[in-house]
């Protein structure tokens, strides 16, 4: 944890920026629960919230790429309108041409009447081409016809995942606003006796989290970065001070990931948005090996991430009412690191 909650309480902006819907009223917290049990409950909450952040914010990258297959797919439908509206013109151009030559003597016959027989396979190389071009005509047309009820299918299905994904992100969008005013509540509910307890507890949590790495030799070496991983840790450090806020990828305001996947952008390395689809899939690496620019991630669930600057610290979006922050690698419960680029370390200096 960060060591912000005394701070983060005693702060009207926490309202007003995390919170978009009105709150419920204050639930006074029980005064027989002890310190301890309250940094549980708002570590769970504060989980809770970032669980329900990351999941809107994999939904929101799931829409933005389905609209994008929306507008490429109608984009495709109407060239298909175009080209089955060229191929029915020629093919009515060809059926009249046959209707006006059926009055007469078929073109078959013409050709075995003809007195010139040099003329007459002349003639019947160009009937043959009219016969070839009309067989390739109706092919075109039927299949053109085909691609375009195929098309139509398939944009109907994806406006139909559009609408079914746009549903889901206003449920999440809500979710993370509940999420946020359970916070609010048991925050206001607190007194600053207690506030202050819980951040002290807090600070010696992560203090003893902090040791228990550097005893077992999880804690990295010093270890030169890359030089992407250089450009992502200036940009990423450049950012302290700036707001805590859900969905955000600035550039005024970061959650976890939109941090770190803005920090990696800019370095020219782009990298999944969410804290689990990182996890998922950048190649893991041991803590022990951790370089600065790396990323640390959190949770059973993957639900935290923040990057590695050196020296067993990183520089994160911690969590609402917090801003962007060096801290201990061991803030939140580790789950393990992944590294964005594999180019080789700068040399030390």
């Amino acid at each position: 944890m960060s060591g912000m909650l005394l701070r983060l309480a005693c702060t009207t902006a926490v309202a007003a920026q995390a919170v978009l819907v009105p709150a419920p009223a204050a639930a006074v917290p029980d005064p027989q629960r002890s310190v301890a049990q309250l940094l549980t409950d708002l570590q769970q909450l504060y989980h809770q919230t970032e669980q329900a952040t990351e999941t809107y914010n994999a939904t929101a990258e799931k829409l933005t790429r389905q609209r994008a297959e929306v507008s490429r797919l109608d984009g495709e439908l109407a060239r298909a309108r175009l080209a089955l509206q060229d191929s029915r013109a020629d093919a009515g151009r060809l059926a009249r041409q046959q209707y006006q030559s059926s009055s007469g003597l078929g073109p078959y016959v013409r050709l075995l009447l003809a007195p010139d027989p040099e003329h007459a396979l002349d003639a019947g190389h160009v009937i043959g081409e009219l016969a070839r071009e009309r067989a390739r005509t109706v092919t075109r047309l039927t299949a053109t016809e085909k691609g375009r009820d195929a098309l139509a299918r398939a944009a109907r299905q994806a406006l139909d995942t559009q609408l079914t994904l746009t549903d889901q992100q206003k449920k999440q969008h809500d979710d993370v606003q509940g999420k946020l005013a359970g916070v609010e509540r048991l925050l206001a509910g607190l007194s600053p006796a207690q506030l202050a307890a819980i951040a002290a507890l807090e600070r010696q949590s992560v203090t003893a989290a902090q040791q228990k790495l550097a005893t077992a030799g999880a804690l990295p070496t010093a270890r030169a970065a890359s030089p992407a991983g250089e450009r992502a840790v200036r940009w990423a450090m450049d950012q302290i001070g700036k707001p805590y806020a859900w969905g955000a990828a600035g550039p005024d305001a970061y959650d976890c990931s939109g941090l770190t996947t803005q920090a990696w952008s800019r370095a020219g390395t782009p990298i999944p948005r969410t804290s689990q689809e990182q996890w998922q899939r950048l190649k893991r690496i041991p803590l022990s090996e951790l370089r600065p620019g790396d990323l640390v991630v959190y949770f059973p669930d993957a639900t935290h991430v923040a990057m590695y600057v050196g020296d067993g610290k990183v520089v994160q979006a911690p969590r609402p009412g917090a801003a962007v922050q060096v801290s201990p690698l061991a803030s939140y419960p580790v789950l393990g690191a992944v590294r964005p680029d594999q180019a080789p370390a700068t040399e030390a200096r």
